[in-house]
């Protein structure tokens, strides 16, 4: 008899909370966004812990987090922001294996640090996936659960685990390799493709100022508040392809900082692109929260991209299956 499929009843949806996995690369050239976790970083660890592959689906909470009830025993890891995660009551430690008990209940409840937490479980979240990938795009109705975020009384299925799935409980990151969340990073970039069309001044505003986040912030990109970054000329530029990290200057002088769900093409100067080893930093930022910039080279960006990669893999292996 074939074994019932598991399932999570989302009881409360929180904020903000989607299905994501590492996004569908490849489709921009048709208008499609590669959408996919904002901390692909910490949905990755997790997924790692459980012996998921990398890419595997799992849930991404916003700053308030839902209230979930599993309908069989799953082992699961919460990675990402500490939203203070509980089970039926007793805390659930961060960046480590947990086996959840049929019955069990998951809430969440102050903000300790970051903004976007991470539920991965073992065989990860299941689904009609479109282009590929489970990934949740609000703005055009894509992925995950009819393309929206979670609501009350939805039902997640969970696919089946790899047969060493059970051994990994208790499992957890050293914590010297947790990555430390701070409402203030500073975040670094390489030079843009029109760099040059921003003035000496604008460089060394946009390197010595602090920028903060304002509420006009979403999955899309960040609508960022600070000192003016004036262009030699124009704004605006013949559209062409944007990619996560790009940073917009549009005719109010005003940085945007595109984020996973940012568009595939932009026609605004682009004064630089953030790095992709610090793409966790700005991703667990919150409206009020506050970023510095600090341009490197492209060289160096590829080496510290390489480099963490490669101590990833060394304490934590990728699934060879």
């Amino acid at each position: 008899m074939p074994t019932k499929q598991p399932l999570i009843h989302v009881l409360h949806p929180g904020l903000f909370t989607t299905v994501q996995d590492l996004g569908r690369s490849g489709y921009q050239r048709f208008g499609v966004s590669v959408s996919g976790a904002m901390d692909s970083w910490a949905l990755m660890i997790g997924n790692r812990l459980l012996g998921n592959p990398d890419g595997a689906a799992g849930l991404e909470i916003t700053i308030q987090g839902p209230e979930l009830l599993f309908e069989q025993a799953l082992t699961i890891a919460i990675t990402g922001a500490d939203l203070s995660p509980t089970d039926n009551g007793l805390a659930i430690p961060m960046w480590t294996v947990v086996a959840m008990q049929a019955g069990s209940r998951i809430q969440f409840g102050m903000r300790r640090h970051g903004a976007r937490a991470y539920l991965t479980v073992a065989g990860g979240i299941s689904g009609p996936m479109t282009l590929g990938s489970l990934a949740t795009h609000v703005r055009s109705g894509v992925g995950g659960l009819a393309g929206r975020a979670v609501k009350k009384w939805d039902q997640l299925s969970v696919g089946p685990a790899a047969p060493m799935a059970a051994q990994s409980i208790g499992r957890s990151l050293p914590e010297q390799f947790r990555p430390r969340y701070v409402a203030s990073p500073t975040v670094r970039v390489m030079p843009g493709p029109q760099f040059d069309y921003f003035t000496d001044d604008a460089i060394r505003l946009f390197t010595s100022s602090p920028y903060r986040v304002t509420t006009e912030s979403d999955r899309m990109g960040y609508r960022l508040e600070g000192a003016e970054l004036p262009h030699r000329t124009s704004a605006e530029i013949v559209s062409e392809a944007v990619c996560v990290g790009s940073l917009q200057v549009p005719s109010n002088r005003q940085p945007i900082l595109l984020m996973a769900d940012c568009q595939p093409t932009g026609g605004y100067a682009k004064l630089a692109t953030m790095i992709g080893a610090d793409r966790s930093r700005a991703a667990q930022l919150a409206p009020g929260d506050s970023l510095s910039f600090r341009i490197i080279s492209a060289q160096k960006a590829s080496e510290l991209f390489r480099s963490n990669h490669a101590e990833l893999d060394r304490i934590l292996p990728p699934c060879r299956s």
